[in-house]
């Protein structure tokens, strides 16, 4: 019997979870109060947030946390958990509520603080912040593509590592999502997958309350959503009256027993049930003022002079939930134990993974090359890469948004992951790019996967909006983005990245790697590798690129670093600072200008994040004093202003034709980029070329202890 099963079965005898069978019964009719109460409360004491959506949800939150989730307040991040995704985020009160009341690491002080600064309750769930959330949920119908990523997860690893007598990985994923979210595209995407690979163990519970906030439903929303997630491939059900903790239990229960396809579960609920505004937009995102909240306690029963209140008896409802939880989690640790036993290799590796840990020697295939190999476009020697490590991590897993013989990154180590292959590694996930980044997302949340996915570089902006919380969220997903220039050619401006990299530099806690050859895409895959809480975006050429002298992986994991120097002299006249593709031209700029008797040096620089980090001393080496700094990028200029005197590269959109004939319409050509370096050292005196090192160090705050 499954961890759930056992959970559910154990609270199933417990008293106060067979009086907290039906709504009738009145201690469950004041529980699911108490949580309705508890959602006003604290909006109300915040003066901010959304009570609507818990108020109506309060029945379907009691259900799932007192009769079928499995969790453990004392160690929310057991492996054999239940896994809730809340994924209309504005609704997160009733997930503090839930998460208080079974014992989980929230005081009643913390509700209090709710959408205050560094509280544990902040306006929207943040899984860095809030111990028992599961992602950062809040950009509606992100958390929902998640949860497809969870399942996915789910269900490779129960492929990978269960044994017969050994259920190690059985879970479900339960997801809550609102109108919103259904009618975000990213859900489309995600949910068409899922039902395509017959999720058997993910759950949506659909709160129908026909509101949002311009209004009602009807407004712009008139679809019939079972029938479309019919169409999808889901089992599709309905609750009439969200208030009928029977028929939910019935329907959820059913839910459970379909074991080939996701499930949803449309239940009809009345936003801020008990308000004198019921049914209406005004308590879908505003506190529900003083004297509605007072009534709302009267006519529920409790004391409208007080706040902040659980009931000694709805109290033990819920611990006695939580207990059969612990309990769950020690039968399951028993078992792991016996796992080790019996399969000795698998359970080791199966431990390593959940801790987040690299095997040993787990980089020593990455590969090397030298001077003279065959020049190689940085897509092909990231596949290289990718295969390289996927050989020796088993937690790689990943795919492309129907781009796989572009991208490169088929896995020869392994199948694709499918319905009836689940133990595949690779995952195709058709042209879904932003269901497809939130989906990774999912897969890296489950824990013990370092998942990635791949499209061409210009259509990470489709999936902008799952990538933005990757870096939030602080999770360690690989970005593999092919054709990252104009050098792609034909397929023209629409095609060609501009802005894009601009994007990425400048989101926080995330590492932009633009590779220059081999050499320095191994290392951008090893620096990538060990940097867990932090995303990285590979940006990868479509044109062979040739092994540069100088290039290394160590010299890679600074960021930036001198490349070579070309010229005679002891005195540089000018230093060209570049990424990725057009480094191998500004070495055939260098030559010439050192042709024309001037010194010059070559710093590429594939990650300018991580130079960042590196201390003024390095930086300075790198760039010395007075040396004026071009750099060629061909891409747009903006964010190069910091690291540059003269930035080089496009200020509109690409054009289409042969990738050579693009770079020439734009000038980066050698003989071209010569040009602008004389007129670079001609304008800035002999060693007087202002600091781009040495400025005033103004103090940001950074990191806060939650870990930003």
């Amino acid at each position: 019997m499954s961890p759930a099963k056992r959970a559910a079965a154990s609270k199933a005898s417990t008293p106060a979870a067979k009086k907290a069978k039906n709504v009738e019964d009145p201690l469950t009719l004041k529980a699911v109060n108490t949580i309705r109460v508890l959602a006003a409360d604290m909006v109300q004491e915040a003066n901010s947030g959304h009570p609507g959506a818990p108020m109506g949800c309060a029945p379907i939150a009691f259900e799932l946390y007192t009769q079928f989730m499995s969790y453990s307040p004392s160690d929310p991040q057991w492996p054999g958990r239940d896994r809730f995704i809340l994924s209309n985020g504005h609704a997160c009160a009733l997930q503090y509520i839930m998460l208080h009341l079974t014992g989980h690491s929230l005081s009643m002080d913390d509700l209090k603080s709710f959408r205050k600064v560094d509280s544990m309750t902040p306006g929207h769930p943040e899984n860095f912040v809030t111990p028992g959330i599961e992602v950062s949920t809040g950009p509606l119908g992100q958390g929902l593509a998640n949860a497809v990523g969870l399942a996915i997860a789910e269900k490779h690893m129960a492929a990978t590592y269960n044994k017969e007598g050994f259920d190690l990985v059985d879970n479900y994923t339960y997801v809550l999502c609102g109108d919103g979210c259904l009618q975000e595209g990213v859900t489309s995407e995600a949910s068409s997958l899922a039902g395509h690979l017959g999720l058997g163990k993910l759950i949506l519970l659909y709160d129908d309350n026909q509101i949002t906030i311009d209004g009602e439903t009807d407004l712009s929303f008139t679809e019939d959503v079972l029938k479309r997630y019919e169409a999808y491939g889901w089992h599709t059900s309905s609750v009439a009256d969200g208030t009928n903790l029977k028929d939910l239990n019935k329907k959820i229960e059913a839910a459970r027993k379909v074991t080939n396809k996701p499930s949803i579960i449309k239940v009809t609920t009345v936003i801020g049930f008990g308000s004198v505004n019921q049914g209406k937009e005004k308590v879908h995102g505003a506190p529900l003022g003083a004297d509605d909240v007072r009534q709302v306690k009267e006519k529920f029963g409790f004391d409208p002079d007080q706040s902040f209140v659980v009931p000694d008896d709805v109290r033990d409802v819920f611990t006695s939930c939580a207990e059969a939880g612990e309990q769950a989690r020690k039968e399951w640790h028993a078992m792991l134990a016996k796992y080790k036993e019996a399969h000795p290799d698998l359970g080791a590796e199966f431990e390593r993974r959940i801790a987040g840990k690299l095997p040993e020697g787990w980089a020593d295939g990455l590969p090397v090359y030298k001077v003279g190999d065959a020049a190689k476009a940085s897509r092909f020697t990231s596949g290289l890469a990718l295969n390289a490590l996927a050989a020796k991590l088993p937690e790689m897993v990943g795919g492309s948004a129907d781009l796989t013989p572009s991208n490169l990154t088929a896995l020869k180590e392994t199948g694709d992951f499918q319905k009836d292959t689940p133990e595949g590694r690779y995952l195709r996930f058709g042209v879904r790019e932003h269901g497809m980044a939130a989906i990774t997302n999912g897969i890296f949340c489950y824990g013990g996967y370092r998942p990635f996915c791949a499209t061409f570089l210009n259509f990470i902006s489709y999936a902008s909006g799952a990538v933005r919380l990757s870096a939030l969220s602080r999770m360690g997903v690989l970005y593999i983005m092919t054709h990252d220039s104009i050098g792609l050619g034909e397929d023209g401006p629409t095609h060609q990245p501009i802005e894009t990299l601009a994007l990425c530099r400048a989101t926080p806690n995330m590492h932009t790697w633009r590779p220059a050859d081999g050499n320095e895409v191994s290392g951008a895959y090893y620096s990538a590798m060990e940097s867990y809480n932090t995303p990285s975006v590979l940006a990868l050429s479509r044109q062979n690129l040739p092994v540069l002298e100088g290039s290394s992986m160590e010299k890679v994991k600074k960021g930036g670093y001198v490349l070579k120097e070309y010229g005679e002299g002891d005195d540089l006249d000018i230093i060209i600072a570049s990424t990725g593709s057009e480094v191998c031209i500004c070495v055939d700029t260098a030559k010439l200008l050192a042709e024309a008797g001037k010194k010059v040096r070559i710093v590429s620089m594939p990650c300018l994040e991580i130079y960042d980090e590196q201390p003024e001393a390095y930086k300075l080496e790198c760039f010395p004093e007075g040396v004026p700094v071009m750099s060629v990028e061909a891409l747009g200029i903006e964010g190069w202003h910091k690291y540059a005197h003269a930035p080089f590269g496009l200020i509109r959109f690409g054009s289409s034709g042969k990738g050579p004939d693009v770079y020439k319409k734009f000038g980066i050509t050698p003989d071209n980029l010569k040009v602008q370096a004389e007129k670079v050292i001609a304008f800035y005196p002999k060693g007087q070329a202002p600091s781009l090192v040495k400025r005033p160090q103004l103090d940001f705050v950074r990191y806060n202890e939650h870990g930003h």
